[in-house]
């Protein structure tokens, strides 16, 4: 499906719900004044571009990068075109195809190097039979003795469990952000060549911000089993315990209030011996799944510090 939609360009994705994950997603590309949208399932921007049958060439910039996933609805992809450029430095001049309008940039993929001083800028007084349609920029070397360059810091990945999300599922909270660090040097010329550099200051002048997302974690409960989770979530037990919770359970009662341990005498859910400890946690510890549920989170916390070390605990001992 395509829909011609209006000329904004965005980086990012907009909308009500921007941890959107799932499903097919709304996809928008706008390319040199035009703009397409398509409904597509792909995971990245490269593959939404290649089911949009987009082509586009090495040099030319795509933002978000062509790794990136798509993790929005209404996600917003922008391509800028390479064009010819000149750079001239002195007597040399660099031909190259660029995306990027920056002069600084320009030089550096030209394999060119700007000294703090020197000056690049778009030349007016081109002659057209000599240059073509191609952009010319001009480098002024006015003696600089310093470089200062910039470098991004990447930011990092982080992954958190949630459990209100089924496994398989996932949703961004935040937005990744590279930090920058600037450097300075104080260079070293011999003949009019470079040939070493001293440090002279570093500084990290933003701090990356990390790239958060919410994985799925909640797995599905068994149909016979959720009568006996929905006791353990209203007695307390969260969706991060539930499994194991559950798992504590039916090993040492089948989840049956009473249940009751012909030898030893212990008694309920929790197996709690005696079974009147459980009074502690409600008068109707005897008949009440949920009461005898509460109190055995109450032991599973004091004894063990929390159900997966009361599972381990039983796994190993198959008591607790």
């Amino acid at each position: 499906m395509l829909l011609l939609v209006g000329n904004t360009h965005n980086t990012y994705a907009e909308g009500d719900d921007p941890g959107f994950s799932t499903g097919p997603h709304f996809v928008t590309f706008h390319d040199a004044g035009e703009t397409l949208t398509i409904k597509t399932d792909a995971a990245t921007v490269g593959d939404a571009l290649a089911r949009a049958n987009l082509q586009v060439q090495e040099t030319d910039l795509i933002e978000p990068a062509t790794s990136e996933p798509i993790h929005s609805d209404n996600f917003h992809i922008n391509i800028y075109r390479s064009r010819p450029v000149i750079v001239e430095d002195g007597i040399t001049r660099k031909y190259i195809m660029s995306a990027s309008y920056d002069p600084h940039t320009i030089a550096e993929a030209a394999g060119l190097t700007i000294y703090d001083g020197d000056k690049i800028e778009l030349a007016t007084n081109v002659n057209f039979l000599e240059s073509g349609i191609t952009s010319v920029y001009k480098i002024s070397r006015n003696g600089g003795r310093t470089i200062t360059e910039e470098a991004p810091i990447p930011f990092t990945e982080v992954s958190e469990p949630d459990y209100t999300m089924p496994t398989g599922e996932s949703k961004l909270l935040q937005m990744g952000e590279d930090g920058l660090k600037v450097t300075k040097y104080e260079v070293n010329f011999k003949d009019g060549k470079e040939v070493s550099r001293k440090l002279i200051s570093e500084e990290v002048v933003r701090e990356p911000v990390a790239r958060v997302t919410a994985v799925g974690a909640r797995k599905s409960i068994p149909p016979e089993q959720e009568t006996c989770a929905s006791w353990a979530r209203e007695a307390g037990v969260s969706e991060a315990d539930l499994w194991v919770a559950l798992a504590l359970i039916y090993r040492e009662s089948g989840c049956r209030p009473d249940s009751t341990n012909r030898h030893s005498g212990a008694y309920g859910i929790p197996q709690a011996l005696p079974g009147s400890k459980m009074a502690s946690a409600g008068a109707d510890w005897k008949t009440n799944p949920v009461t005898q549920i509460r109190w055995m989170i109450g032991y599973v916390n004091g004894r063990y510090g929390g159900w997966s070390q009361a599972w381990a605990f039983w796994q190993a001992h198959h008591w607790y």
